[in-house]
């Protein structure tokens, strides 16, 4: 009989969480299927299609905070000594109360970190709660967990000096699969920015649009930022296209797919990326391998994400001029690029789902911090 690995990721359903589930997914599936049981806990089928994997699905994980709470600390449980996995591995935060031969916790959630305002009060106090509440949500079980992975080294950092951890694993997310387009789109004849972000408040959105605008006033209309919102989504989406809306250079272009994001990665000439909280950054290792221009918030995520590049740009993320100048730079053809190097991370260290997947798996492995 085939030992049992559990992947818990009840509360995915969209953007970066969803992705390193699909990417965990696919990587079991293949690789580890014939010697696995591999059973997911997710909550919709609808949004994973991947072979060899038993699904589960808690449609109510949603719902509340009262189901996600009952699901992780009451009814896992139950399910578990059920179940009996050799691996219980819960992709989204909280160490769950289970019977397993091996605990990990996937912690990717950058709340704990985010030093919210009465603005983020304001446009989404789910935010500013969470940034409170998961400081101790992490915390619950946490030194049950054989290991903890985090994706970057900085984050590993903070979970050194808040919770005393030193088995903690710093995971590289896999790189992206480029994917390939019927038809090469052309370059756009105006100067294109793209930042591809989903309408919450730590993505900063509005630095951006602001610098759009300044350059505007200055009497520039030769470029276009592009913005994948379009106000319907939150009332922090809504107030940036009411204040940006008569901005001709800007096009609120609502959400796209993956296949549509790519396809304007062909099309733009250089991408923004102003968020203010990640664990990783998506968007960057994608566009990277279109060798293109990046202007990037000069923090810690950013300089590890992109690694080695040369065509970068590190700005103030509370900055709307000084993007304005970058942006600016990049229209007129004379950007002087910081360029960046890759950041040398300490053992344990998995640069893919491959070498995760080998220290967790691996009983003789021993964590060092």
């Amino acid at each position: 009989m085939k030992k049992v690995i559990i992947i818990s990721a009840i509360n995915f359903f969209e953007g970066g969480p969803l992705s390193i589930l699909r990417g965990c997914l696919e990587y079991l599936s293949e690789y580890l299927s014939n010697q696995y049981k591999i059973v997911a806990l997710v909550h919709d089928t609808k949004l994973l299609n991947i072979k060899n994997i038993e699904y589960v699905e808690y449609k109510k994980s949603r719902n509340n905070w009262f189901y996600r709470i009952y699901y992780e600390y009451f009814y896992f449980s139950i399910f578990s000594k059920r179940i009996r996995p050799y691996l219980w591995l819960s992709l989204h935060d909280i160490t769950p109360n289970v019977k397993a031969e091996i605990r990990a916790v996937y912690c990717h959630n950058p709340a704990p970190f985010y030093s919210f305002t009465l603005r983020t009060l304001f446009y989404s106090y789910q935010v500013a709660l969470f940034s409170l509440f998961y400081k101790y949500l992490y915390q619950i079980n946490i030194h049950k967990n054989r290991y903890v992975i985090v994706q970057q080294d900085w984050i590993r950092n903070k979970f050194l000096n808040m919770y005393g951890i030193r088995n903690i694993i710093v995971s590289y997310p896999n790189e992206p699969r480029i994917l390939a387009l019927d038809i090469q789109p052309k370059m756009r004849s105006k100067t294109t920015f793209l930042y591809p972000a989903l309408p919450r408040v730590f993505k900063n959105i509005e630095v951006v649009a602001e610098a759009a605008k300044l350059l505007y006033e200055q009497g520039r209309s030769d470029f276009e930022v592009v913005l994948t919102i379009n106000g319907k989504e939150n009332r922090y989406a809504l107030n940036i296209v009411s204040n940006y809306k008569d901005i001709p250079v800007i096009s609120f272009i609502g959400l796209k797919s993956r296949d549509e994001i790519y396809r304007l990665y062909n099309e733009i000439h250089g991408l923004i990326f102003s968020s203010k909280l990640e664990t990783w950054g998506l968007p960057i290792s994608e566009f990277k391998h279109f060798s293109k221009p990046m202007l990037l918030a000069d923090l810690p995520y950013a300089h590890e994400t992109i690694g080695d590049y040369d065509k970068v740009v590190f700005f103030d993320p509370s900055s709307p001029q000084q993007l304005s100048e970058f942006m600016k730079a990049v229209m007129d053809g004379n950007i002087i690029y910081d360029g960046n190097r890759k950041v040398e991370v300490s053992e344990p260290f998995a640069k893919n789902w491959e070498q995760l997947f080998n220290t967790l798996l691996n009983p003789n492995t021993v964590a060092n911090a």
